[in-house]
């Protein structure tokens, strides 16, 4: 697999605010953005979203994903645009059968072995996953001098949850038992994962992206040495072929639930930042990873829900504590549809004024 074309490799860099915080600089406000931020809390996407066929359609028609990627910025004015896609779309380029269902989420025909990954076609990657990045230029182009473009897949491990279990899982006995019971053969999956990873990405940065975020979204639920061979070791392989590519890119990590190895991740995985669940206590990332490289995060998405002065004094903490480094504002996961609005108005506000 190879992408359309070739990025000169030079050190990223930028006026756009996201980017300069990526730089290192801290900022008198951090820039914001929202995880989720295009979605079902926006009468606006539930009118589009109901002209798709299903939410696949949604993803893979370029003009429909490119107006939702725009809609929360034409609303609350964030410093960055996310390509609306989802995590799903590698498993589905490469060929193996994914459904969104209502009320269910996504269903994917579950992989056990191996043996499995003899049916997966790379050869067609690149087509399939075109109307992205035609997304993608679409975006880039229609954003002003001050909006950054975050293009992002699923790293590795996660992807693998859903492909292993067919679908989200509350205990991921399947995939555990897989890599534990045979951590050399499900590092298979996890090296074709890297690769489709890499060459997506890589081709998103070809088409306009100005700064990737991964997604590890059940990082937290492997042990420690698991965790550093299928989480870690992944990520950091991924990081490393991209800048083998281009150096004009930050990077943004996301190890969701990694608790204390939070900081081992910062110095090994080679991201310019870091995002920070909502379980991260931010004076000890103050301490712990902010002095290794810029964080982003971590409001809990249920204080936008609470509104009021609960989610004001959970702002103002988090805003305080990260203050003396570089930080870009956002939630500790991506916000839920009962998201009222004007909650989101009143955080806006609040950070703009600083």
């Amino acid at each position: 697999m190879t992408p359309s074309k070739q990025t000169e490799k030079q050190t990223f860099s930028g006026t756009k605010p996201l980017l300069r915080v990526l730089q290192g600089e801290r900022l008198a406000r951090p820039p914001f953005w929202l995880m989720r931020q295009a979605g079902r809390y926006l009468p606006e996407y539930r009118e589009l979203r109901s002209k798709a066929r299903d939410f696949l359609d949604l993803c893979f028609r370029p003009d429909m994903a490119a107006e939702v990627t725009l809609q929360p910025l034409r609303r609350f004015g964030m410093d960055a645009a996310i390509l609306f896609s989802d995590i799903l779309v590698i498993p589905y380029a490469l060929g193996q059968k994914v459904e969104f269902q209502e009320g269910r989420g996504p269903v994917l025909e579950p992989i056990s072995s191996v043996d499995d990954l003899a049916v997966f076609d790379e050869e067609k990657f690149h087509q399939k996953l075109s109307p992205v990045y035609e997304t993608v230029n679409r975006v880039r182009e229609s954003l002003d001098e001050k909006t950054a473009l975050i293009g992002f897949a699923g790293s590795p491990w996660t992807v693998a949850t859903y492909m292993v279990e067919g679908g989200t899982s509350r205990d991921f006995a399947k995939i555990k038992t897989w890599a534990y019971g045979d951590p050399d053969g499900f590092e298979k999956l996890i090296n074709l994962l890297v690769d489709s990873t890499t060459q997506y990405l890589s081709a998103q940065i070809d088409h306009g992206a100005e700064v990737i975020q991964l997604f590890d979204s059940w990082a937290g639920v492997l042990s420690e040495p698991f965790f550093r061979r299928f989480v870690l070791a992944p990520n950091r392989e991924i990081i490393r072929r991209l800048r083998q590519k281009t150096t004009a890119v930050p990077i943004i990590a996301f190890p969701r639930g990694a608790g204390t190895l939070y900081p081992e991740f910062a110095r090994e995985c080679g991201a310019q930042a870091i995002g920070l669940d909502t379980t991260v206590p931010t004076l000890w990332a103050a301490e712990e990873i902010q002095k290794i490289c810029p964080v982003q995060g971590n409001l809990d998405p249920i204080a936008l829900v609470a509104g009021g002065d609960m989610m004001r004094r959970e702002l103002d903490e988090i805003l305080q504590n990260l203050s003396n480094g570089p930080h870009i504002f956002n939630l500790g996961h991506g916000i839920v549809p009962q998201t009222p609005i004007e909650h989101v108005e009143e955080l806006v506000r609040i950070l703009r004024e600083g």
